[in-house]
């Protein structure tokens, strides 16, 4: 059986105000093409098929769409709910959209309940894990602690109890989770429960193979534990990532093959650092200027319409940020309240931008300092009526 792995989708997510939907649609094309390509049996979706609970219009048309295209393809499709997702909604009217071929799986008390498949070498279980809110569960669940290990745990135990009654059946779990061994960026919400978030891989045992959502970075965990990542960056510190899908061959005994299927790159990004005049006159950097910029300057004073003059020579500059300057900024200062109102605003713009303030902003200061801080009117003591203050 042949297995595409794919997760986070996220749609109608943007990126720093750029919008993804285009290219989202872009990638679920590509999906399909690989589904038809690579002669596809089964396709696993860990999670995150919207970027929130109520998604745009125009993302649940994407979605919808996308979805009518993979009933349609020549594979099985699994969906399951990650924390982005309100399982409620992305899980209406399952029942009727199984008998075309796609499962959603949103509902945590089915976790036991396999969709059932068949190759040459015989059954395949496919348990969709949708996200546990450890909250949510440990009540109904009875569980010993509200954590996600708790929680996973006990899914896992039900999977391992059905599974258990199917002799000879291969087994594939979908898990929106943070397991240990891999690495967050900083575009995944943080799903810590009592300031844990982490789970064992040791949970998967067992498994033939373990499909994993909820980290927007490509991890292999094991030959049998991975995780596909989000197809498109949603933070410049995925700059490095392989974005993409995996592509499974489970055998009779297990996954035979593994190939990593990159998805399109609608923009490549670039974190670029230095003195503005550094990055406007280098020519190594001329691969950049078609890149998504995050550009950090290292220059003192600031440099006037940076942004305006970065866009110049990089016109897909979206995050503009500055190294910390040299010159401390007094806090004690700042809380000594007998002091000066104008000096605190000089000594902010002398830690903002690294130079004093000029006369004519020290002058700009202070009638700001004025037209905020004249009033000198105290308001009067409230009268006393009857004992108690009206």
């Amino acid at each position: 059986m042949r297995i595409l792995h794919t997760s986070d989708w996220h749609l109608g997510r943007s990126f720093h105000r750029e919008g993804m939907l285009t290219h989202q649609a872009a990638y679920l094309d590509h999906l399909v093409e690989v589904i038809d390509g690579e002669e596809v049996d089964l396709v696993v979706v860990a999670g995150d098929v919207y970027d929130r609970a109520l998604p745009p219009v125009d993302a649940v048309t994407l979605a919808g769409e996308t979805l009518e295209r993979l009933a349609a393809s020549r594979a099985r499709v699994v969906v399951t709910s990650g924390n982005h997702d309100s399982a409620r909604r992305l899980g209406f009217g399952s029942r009727l959209i199984d008998a075309a071929g796609v499962h959603l799986r949103t509902d945590p008390a089915g976790v036991g309940a396999p969709v059932l498949l068949e190759d040459a070498h015989g059954a395949v279980a496919v348990y969709g894990i949708p996200f546990l809110d450890p909250h949510a569960v440990s009540s109904a669940w009875a569980l010993e602690a509200a954590s996600h290990q708790t929680a996973l745990g006990e899914a896992m135990r039900r999977i391992r109890a059905d599974l258990a009654q199917r002799a000879g059946a291969r087994s594939v779990v979908l898990a929106h989770a943070f397991v240990a061994g891999a690495a967050p960026s900083d575009s995944e919400r943080d799903i810590s429960v009592g300031g844990v978030a982490r789970v064992p891989v040791s949970l998967f045992d067992g498994v033939d193979y373990a499909a994993l959502g909820h980290l927007h970075g490509a991890h292999v965990l094991s030959d049998q534990v991975r995780y596909s990542g989000s197809p498109l960056a949603y933070s410049f510190s995925e700059a490095g990532h392989r974005k993409g899908s995996w592509l499974i061959d489970l055998a009779a005994d297990g996954v035979r093959a593994s190939e990593f299927v990159p998805a399109p790159v609608p923009r490549p990004l670039a974190r670029l650092h230095g003195s503005l005049d550094e990055l406007l006159g280098d020519p190594s950097l001329d691969e950049h200027e078609a890149s998504w910029v995050e550009a950090t300057l290292t220059d003192v004073p600031r440099p006037a319409h940076a942004m305006d003059r970065l866009r110049r020579r990089f016109p897909h500059t979206l995050v503009l940020g500055f190294d910390a300057v040299a010159t401390p900024f007094d806090v004690r200062a700042v809380a000594d309240h007998g002091r000066d109102d104008r000096a605190v605003a000089a000594d902010f713009v002398l830690q903002v931008r690294g130079v004093p303030a000029t006369s004519e902003e020290l002058a700009l200061l202070g009638e700001a300092v004025d037209a905020c801080c004249d009033d000198t009117s105290t308001d009067a003591e409230p009268a006393v009526v009857g004992g108690a203050v009206p």
